[in-house]
């Protein structure tokens, strides 16, 4: 894409991986279960290629095919109970048993399953219209989206491959224009057909309904029919005496079995037949082709709804399923994420904690809706504003490396702009930019700023090198990385969350701990999001031993591999020297507290997922709405003082067992509460972490959630 003073970004061609290769030979699990696929990229004249059978590469997201699409269209079709009685009664049509012709008893049926194929074939084909040589081994397909496990032998040399190096099916590139890439797993080997079913015949509440009516009227028209066909026997075998026929005039001129007294049990049953066509307009075969013009009618209506058009991304409303939109009024359940879909998903640097000194000002979301239910004046946080000493700058360094972020340069304007993994990191590199540290370029080993110099004021150019990121996980809780500055020094800068970095810190680095605690305390109470940053100086001995640890975990093949890793990372995370605290906003959308206050007034339960604090997310949940004055709260949570102590001393048994306890108590304690207010107008609202959530999803009975 080019032309006028459209910004350009500044390339950074990155090989397939930044880490040290390892020429070892590591194949201790290759070629055991769950580690057996071997992939020859443009090799294929290979021997050893032509004996592979794998998956191919075709897959496909939509219901029908040319070829299936008319049997499997009447089989859908034919799945209602209506149309299968008509195709019956229009079969019984070409028989002599019909009072009316063939032609009026199938055209209906016809036009009514055509109708129906035809609306079913569009709405598919919009869902069609949306939709060098080296040697890799890795793990067999599975259904696995966070983990990948194998490595790459290129040019004699072994490179590790991550889920950092694995593109799922929808992935979009954003930070360059292409890249080089091997197809691992093809077709139904990939991770996201695993993960994924067949589309599902959608009826709604309304046509399961019908069906149950359409039923009644079966069974009232068989009623009226067995008991119509039981009279015309019992006439029948009387009719005749004598050898005459009493009602000669009702009689055709040739009697055969459909009239035969003599046979009147037969006679009877095909009358039953007889009775069941001229009743069958008690079912009206319109219904369904009525109900169908109606729902395609709604659909246009939905997708032309101005008050469901999102004007900032240009999205209007799509119905792309029609049978399902009655089904909009009849939901009883919202499942929500916070991030992004609360809120903007934009975050702020608001505010930050520095060697014990709290720094920013500005009042948060929350802390406006805490002051409107506690009726209270508004205050305006100052925050602190101190002179900048050399000691506090050399802190404030450390805030600016712990991410990984790309920067675009408008070479026009030569204004830099920045895109990261996330909003947060982002946010920290824009404010340290604003307090003197602006980064303005990265390779794929180093990275350089422009540093204020606090006692001339000018800027110094800084270069970092790059030796190895520590990356973050659920269970870490943190990440690190390890750089060495101009002078030769060895550090590693670590980020993450306070239950897991304040105990990592060393004792002459807590100087600081308890007033960084209470600032981020009263961060979280305001509805921030917070991270603790800590570093250590490292000595050369030191990250050789850990250097060849971690390039040899890294390059291992094992399905525990990650387990290794973060055992290897968690050696060197260790006597840390605290520098301080950070704290983002991401504010709630418009619109969202007045929203959520009408769903739950409409009597729809709201579940949201945070990974916030818990405390930062009961204020969140007063802000949006989603907590309300008055509601009483049931919270369970694993945070007791006695599990915390069986989680240091590492005894996963006795944590489980007495987890598991905790919340059986917990959960029973909330139901005695629930039962002694039944009978009153009391609203409750129940706060669980995630810890609480695995062990009753997992270890328990879900009944006695």
């Amino acid at each position: 894409m080019s032309g006028g003073d459209a910004p350009k970004r500044k390339r950074l061609h990155f090989k397939f991986s930044c880490r040290n290769p390892s020429v070892k030979d590591d194949s201790l699990h290759m070629g055991g279960p769950g580690f057996s696929r071997v992939v020859f990229c443009n090799d294929s004249d290979r021997y050893e290629a032509g004996l592979l059978k794998y998956s191919g590469n075709y897959v496909r997201t939509t219901k029908y095919t040319l070829a299936n699409f008319f049997p499997k269209s009447l089989f859908e079709q034919f799945r209602r109970v209506a149309n299968v009685y008509f195709l019956i009664t229009g079969c019984l049509a070409f028989t002599p048993l019909a009072a009316y012709s063939a032609v009026s008893a199938i055209l209906p049926l016809i036009v009514v399953i055509g109708t129906t194929m035809i609306k079913e074939a569009v709405e598919d084909w919009g869902r069609k219209k949306q939709d060098f040589k080296a040697l890799v081994k890795c793990e067999d397909p599975n259904a696995n989206l966070y983990t990948f496990v194998g490595n790459m032998e290129f040019e004699e040399q072994q490179y590790s491959l991550t889920p950092q190096q694995l593109l799922l099916r929808d992935s979009k590139l954003r930070n360059t224009d292409y890249i080089y890439g091997v197809v691992i797993f093809t077709g139904n080997d990939t991770k996201v057909i695993q993960n994924s079913m067949d589309p599902p015949s959608k009826r709604s509440k309304v046509e399961k309904k019908m069906d149950r009516v359409i039923y009644l009227l079966f069974f009232i028209m068989f009623l009226l029919a067995f008991v119509g066909s039981i009279i015309f026997g019992i006439a029948t075998r009387k009719d005749l005496k004598d050898g005459r026929m009493k009602r000669w005039y009702l009689r055709p001129d040739d009697i055969d079995i459909y009239f035969s007294p003599k046979r009147a049990p037969a006679a009877a049953f095909f009358h039953f037949l007889t009775a069941i066509m001229l009743y069958n307009y008690l079912i009206p075969i319109s219904l369904y082709i009525s109900i169908e013009i109606v729902k395609v009618l709604q659909s246009s209506f939905i997708n032309q709804d101005l008050k469901m058009y999102y004007e900032e991304a240009d999205k209007p409303a799509r119905a792309r399923t029609s049978n399902l939109n009655e089904e909009l009024g009849q939901v009883d359940t919202i499942l929500s994420d916070k991030t992004g879909t609360l809120t903007c998903n934009s975050m702020e640097f608001l505010k930050c904690s520095i060697a014990g000194i709290a720094y920013g000002r500005g009042v948060t979301g929350v802390e406006r809706s805490m002051a409107r239910r506690s009726g209270s004046p508004l205050l305006d946080d100052e925050g602190h504003i101190e002179d900048d000493s050399a000691d506090r700058k050399s802190s404030i360094k450390g805030f600016n490396f712990v991410d990984e972020r790309i920067m675009h340069v408008n070479e026009a304007t030569g204004m830099i702009t920045y895109e990261a993994e996330s909003p947060d990191e982002a946010a920290f590199v824009i404010a340290a930019r604003e307090i003197g540290f602006e980064f303005y370029k990265r390779t794929q080993t180093s990275i350089s700023l422009h540093e204020l110099d606090p006692i001339s004021g000018t800027k110094v150019d800084r270069s970092y090198k790059f030796l190895n990121i520590l990356e973050f996980n659920s269970s870490r809780k943190r990440m690190s990385i390890i750089v060495r500055n101009e002078e030769g020094k060895l550090l590693l800068l670590c980020k993450g969350a306070d239950s897991v970095m304040f105990e990592r810190l060393a004792k002459n680095g807590r100087e600081f701990e308890e007033k960084t605690r209470d600032h981020m305390d009263e961060y979280a109470n305001a509805g921030l999001r917070t991270l603790v940053l800590a570093y250590r100086e490292l000595d050369e001995e030191e990250y050789k031993v850990f250097n060849e640890e971690f390039t040899e975990a890294k390059n291992s093949i094992s399905v525990d591999r990650d387990e290794v890793i973060d055992e290897v990372a968690e050696k060197i995370e260790k006597n840390l020297i605290l520098l301080g605290a950070t704290a983002v906003e991401d504010k709630l959308q418009n619109g969202v507290p007045e929203c959520i206050d009408k769903l739950a007034q409409a009597g729809i339960k709201i579940w949201v997922l945070t990974g916030d604090k818990m405390e930062t997310a009961i204020n969140i949940g007063f802000a949006c709405s989603l907590l309300r004055q008055g509601m009483k709260q049931i919270i369970i949570n694993l945070e007791t003082p006695e599990i915390k102590a069986l989680e240091k001393a590492e005894d996963k048994a006795a944590i489980t067992k007495a987890s598991k306890a905790s919340v059986i108590h917990q959960i029973n304690q909330a139901k005695a509460q629930i039962t002694a207010s039944k009978g009153s107008s009391d609203a409750f609202a129940l706060i669980i972490d995630g810890k609480s959530l695995t062990m009753l999803w997992k270890k328990m009975s879900r009944t006695c959630f």
